[in-house]
């Protein structure tokens, strides 16, 4: 039940956030694509919560969550492969866009910066094989295809309005696919009430800006999948 209360409010905060930016111009937003986004953020969290207990875990015994991860990859590529979707233009293609790899390094080489610094003030206790095998896998796997691919397809349908900076056109459903991002990990339910780490959604909402950038910029989920991994993965090493 906490679980189920926790994402109710994820998507409460999804559609009032919304709702008041769909204020600010409403005649280039689509409240039915803002809907489809908050029953995206249902199903993603059913599927990782093998539908909130319901499912017998298969990988009995392991310490991380790979039924859940396996399960909502699957649903995500199964939406992707939908006709108002498709993966092509919800980012799950091999193809970077003309010219963005060039202009793409600095910005990835920020982001390995910035988790080698994290795992350099932060080191961890060595890890287990399957924690390292994990890491380098599912994270980036099924987390960038659903943030930064199906659900960011679906914001950006909802908020049609655009913004040039950086050599992106940003709108509200990317800074809005950020702050989903940040608050999966950094707000829940449990013990009667909702908690909240600011510092966790800093560490994850922030990253996930140069993630959202590096798909506008590549047309692509790849490189975010690769760093997303990588991120992951360095704090093992220190």
């Amino acid at each position: 039940m906490d679980g189920i209360i926790g994402i109710s409010g994820v998507i409460a905060i999804l559609l009032v956030m919304g709702g008041g930016l769909a204020l600010l111009r409403p005649s280039q937003f689509d409240g039915r694509w803002l809907l489809v986004a908050a029953l995206l953020v249902l199903v993603n969290d059913a599927m990782l919560t093998n539908v909130y207990g319901l499912l017998p875990n298969v990988f009995r015994g392991s310490d991380w969550n790979w039924q859940g991860k396996i399960l909502a990859l699957i649903a995500t590529l199964a939406i992707a492969a939908l006709p108002a979707f498709g993966w092509k233009r919800s980012g799950l293609t091999w193809h970077q866009a003309a010219g963005s790899l060039k202009a793409s390094l600095p910005v990835m080489l920020i982001y390995m910066g910035f988790f080698v610094g994290l795992a350099w003030a932060f080191p961890s206790a060595p890890a287990s094989a399957e924690t390292i095998a994990f890491q380098l896998t599912m994270p980036g796997f099924e987390e960038e295809p659903y943030y930064r691919g199906i659900l960011l397809f679906a914001l950006d349908r909802a908020f049609l309005a655009r913004k040039s900076f950086l050599g992106v056109e940003w709108g509200w459903g990317a800074v809005l696919s950020c702050i989903l991002f940040g608050l999966a990990h950094a707000f829940g339910y449990s013990d009667g009430q909702f908690s909240f780490d600011p510092l966790t959604m800093a560490l994850t909402g922030v990253p996930s800006l140069i993630g959202v950038w590096l798909v506008l910029k590549t047309r692509s989920v790849l490189l975010p999948v690769v760093l997303h991994n990588f991120g992951n993965a360095i704090t093992l090493i220190f």
